[in-house]
């Protein structure tokens, strides 16, 4: 693990030997495409963190996004350990590195909270799970992402939501804030719908609340939720490659966090695709920043 200043302070370990209830990583590379570059999205949890960093003297302050202070007036539990040591084009061993981290948290009874990278790395993040389905996977994103392969890669940012349906422990996807046109084609949107994708679009969720994608999750579910920056609107997250008009607001996917831990249990979050070199003034590490701070203040309210 590289040496990092943490998410809001937090450290690497906990003071006497406490175990963490969330653990935050980085996992700057996946498995890129052949002729791509996917290095604007190595720095985004180094960003991430330096935009938390005016807030770290705060955790104990009265938070209004949660209602009270960040760890509910409990001791802090959350550590940074870093990002992984990946490498741009080591597609296989990047692969094994993050779905080893992850089984390693969880095995440990922690929350593993991971930043990308590009939406390649959700893949074996959900493969980390597999001892502890089943789970739900409630997408935000403005694309399905689910083509076969693209040049002969299965594992690229295309394609994690058809390799999620395909993992046994994987009980079922919620797909929103869908909107304008990507890489799918009526094929990917058939086999997304074969296999029972619940997808809600942009304009649903606007029209209808949160209510109409959380209400397609059971209720008691593990559910694990994957960010992709692109799903918010770019007036609020303009640092993704597919500025796409009509997304969802900060508040909308805060409100689908609160009501997804309180629908089931949150047991994983990642969020992907924030491009630095396209951010304006910091506004999407700012806003990434603090949607990871409501994510670590619902999962910690969960009983």
């Amino acid at each position: 693990m590289m040496k990092h200043p943490g998410f809001l302070g937090f450290p690497d370990k906990l003071p006497g030997g406490a175990e963490p209830r969330i653990v935050l990583f980085g996992a700057p590379y996946g498995s890129y495409y052949l002729g791509t570059d996917s290095s604007g999205y190595a720095q985004a949890a180094t960003e991430i963190r330096a935009a938390s960093a005016e807030d770290a003297d705060l955790v104990d302050n009265w938070d209004f996004d949660l209602d009270g202070p960040l760890f509910a007036g409990h001791a802090a539990c959350c550590v940074d350990i870093g990002d992984l040591p990946t490498r741009i084009q080591d597609n296989a061993r990047n692969r094994a590195l993050i779905e080893a981290k992850t089984r390693e948290i969880l095995a440990a009874a922690a929350t593993p909270v991971m930043i990308g990278g590009d939406d390649s790395v959700p893949i074996p993040f959900f493969a980390g799970f597999s001892e502890c389905g089943p789970i739900w996977i409630l997408q935000i994103d403005a694309h399905i992402d689910w083509r076969d392969e693209i040049h002969g890669e299965r594992f690229g940012y295309s394609s994690p939501m058809r390799r999620a349906s395909e993992m046994a422990h994987v009980a079922g996807i919620v797909q929103v804030g869908i909107r304008s046109v990507g890489s799918a084609r009526s094929s990917e949107l058939e086999a997304a719908k074969r296999y029972g994708s619940r997808i809600v679009t942009a304009r649903e969720v606007h029209a209808r609340g949160i209510e109409a994608a959380i209400r397609h999750i059971p209720e008691g579910a593990r559910i694990v939720i994957t960010l992709d920056c692109d799903g918010l609107d770019p007036s609020v997250m303009p640092g993704v490659v597919a500025r796409t008009p009509g997304g969802l607001s900060y508040m909308l996917v805060i409100d689908l966090i609160e009501a997804a831990s309180r629908r089931g249990r949150i047991a994983g979050f990642d969020l992907v695709e924030l491009h630095t070199p396209s951010d304006i003034g910091g506004i999407s590490a700012l806003t990434a920043a603090r949607i990871l701070v409501n994510v670590i203040g619902r999962i910690v309210r969960q009983v």
